[in-house]
């Protein structure tokens, strides 16, 4: 095997994906990927875990890791996501820092920038949301960065069309130490069903409510059965939250919002697993598990 990748040049490696809460960097995990692995919502601090996505190439395996908005958190649970965000960079071969071409200038990639000036690793600079700006008004947000640190390189991309990821995925092979792969071929996360069903949830609920209700919530699935005669899976999940009245707002009138966010949560989930599905949704108050180091470990954060 090891002739073999020498003779080949394969490489492989791990990269993380860093950046502020909601620059894109889950959207274009999914693209990388081909598939919807990583929830994605308009609103920021969606992303609450470390995501693992295998991207497989002609020339290599890279392993990125997506992960949770970096910011200034306040609550216990958002220093928590922080936390685990920050840890990858001990964990990998390159770092990916990406900021928003409409939003450059903002107190939190200043503070993302701080977080990186110990990283002896490659650092690309990735500049997402190419699409909604000039193409004049990159080679400044180019220039400012590049006074700020050192970077492997400067790319520009649009996650949500496509553009500039194939330079991209192509600079980063550049980086990774050569080696056999890591994960089979087949393989596009270590992630269990269980983790991307209760992840599917979620998003509905971000999709679906407002203000402070999808940051109070989590999902845990309670029971995940295959009956194979019947080509069906039954899952029975609880959404928890912090306060009877997101109870109550989340259950809705006559329970219309829990049948929303089960319907539109079912069709995704029968699409990822390939089978139909019985979702039972049932919603549960937990009094301030967003600070409860308990709560926090049980529900793995």
């Amino acid at each position: 095997m090891a002739e073999e990748v020498k003779r080949s040049g394969f490489k492989s490696g791990f990269i993380s994906i860093i950046g502020r809460p909601n620059v894109g960097k889950s959207t274009l995990l999914n693209l990388l990927l081909g598939e919807k692995i990583a929830i994605v919502s308009d609103k920021p601090q969606t992303t609450r875990n470390r995501i693992l996505g295998i991207k497989n190439h002609p020339a290599g395996q890279i392993i990125f890791l997506d992960t949770p908005g970096i910011h200034r958190a306040q609550s216990r649970l958002n220093r928590s996501i922080v936390k685990v965000a920050l840890a990858t960079y001990s964990e990998v071969d390159g770092v990916c820092f990406m900021i928003e071409a409409d939003r450059s200038d903002n107190d939190e990639n200043d503070f993302i920038l701080e977080t990186l000036t110990k990283i002896e690793k490659p650092v690309f600079l990735v500049i997402n949301k190419i699409d909604l700006v000039p193409k004049g008004d990159l080679l400044p947000i180019m220039e400012r960065y590049s006074r700020l640190r050192s970077f492997e390189q400067i790319i520009p991309i649009s996650a949500l069309l496509g553009d500039g990821v194939e330079t991209f995925v192509d600079e980063l092979l550049k980086i990774l130490p050569e080696g056999p792969r890591l994960f089979p071929e087949d393989m596009i996360t270590d992630l269990p069903e269980r983790f991307l069903v209760a992840e599917l949830i979620r998003e509905k609920v971000f999709q679906l409510t407002q203000e402070e209700i999808p940051y109070a919530t989590a999902v845990v699935v309670e029971d995940f059965k295959q009956r194979e005669e019947k080509n069906l899976i039954v899952i029975r999940a609880t959404i928890q939250v912090e306060r009877e009245s997101q109870k109550g707002i989340l259950i809705g009138k006559r329970g219309r919002m829990l049948k929303e966010i089960g319907r539109l949560a079912r069709e995704e989930i029968e699409a990822l697993l390939g089978a139909r599905v019985f979702l039972e949704l049932w919603v549960k108050e937990e009094k301030n598990w967003r600070e409860d180091p308990r709560a926090l470990r049980r529900l793995g954060y």
